[in-house]
């Protein structure tokens, strides 16, 4: 009997989380009430071009030269490509002593200035260009490039769109088998979902020649963004 108390107590806290988790709706007469998902792919309005500026020498002071000059190579070739390097976003710079740690004491053989960087690139023909002069120049050790959509709020419109229409014909088809015909949308919310899903395309830098093959992004269609919404709506019956 202990037992069988027990699992009718389970099962009655069980039933009670489950709707708990349901929206709580005042229902009048003559109304349905409808949950639904809708969902949107939108094809990404972004590139995010991540690299990073990475120098060596004998000395601090000299490290820090050599990272200028690199720099200003990066600089030199968005200016080539029509980007403004003010737009480019500096994300961390660091100097660090480099030591040999082969023997019990250590020994420092040198300086790092390292810096990365992230571009926004809206034209995703100058993608390739871009990545390739970088390698060429060997100026980065790095790169890697993320689609992304920055303008998420059409597409989350699109989404609760979808929702809605697949709500409105969820209580259609139920007021129908009840003979009844839905009228006018009583009471809605509304919840959307970004999965962006950026997913890195990493190459290390390398030198290039004249007659170089495509670049590795090149023909290939971008990762599309799924934004997904959840419509809950009131409606009125006839």
């Amino acid at each position: 009997m202990k037992a069988l108390g027990f699992l009718t107590t389970a099962l009655l806290l069980s039933s009670a989380s489950i709707f708990a988790q349901a929206p709580t709706v005042t229902a009048a007469p003559n109304t349905v009430f409808a949950g639904a998902d809708g969902k949107y792919e939108a094809a990404p309005d972004t590139a995010l071009v991540q690299f990073n500026i990475s120098a060596h020498a004998d000395t601090a002071k000299d490290a820090y030269e050599l990272a200028s000059k690199q720099a200003e190579q990066t600089r030199q070739i968005m200016r080539n490509n029509g980007i403004d390097p003010k737009t480019a976003q500096i994300g961390s710079y660091s100097i660090q002593p480099m030591y040999d740690w082969k023997t019990a004491k250590r020994k420092l053989i040198g300086f790092q200035v390292a810096t990365n960087v992230t571009l926004k690139v809206k034209d995703f023909a100058k993608i390739g260009p871009i990545t390739q002069q970088l390698a060429d120049s060997a100026v980065s050790e790095s790169q890697s490039i993320n689609y992304t959509l920055d303008n998420m709020e059409d597409a989350k419109s699109k989404a609760v769109e979808d929702a809605y229409h697949r709500a409105r014909t969820a209580a259609d088809s139920l007021a129908r088998a009840a003979g009844r015909t839905v009228s006018e949308l009583s009471y809605a919310s509304v919840d959307t979902f970004e999965n962006v899903r950026p997913v890195p395309i990493v190459a290390r830098a390398m030198a290039v020649q004249a007659q170089a093959a495509p670049a590795p992004t090149e023909e290939f269609t971008p990762q599309t963004v799924n934004v997904t919404a959840h419509v809950n709506a009131l409606f009125t019956l006839k």
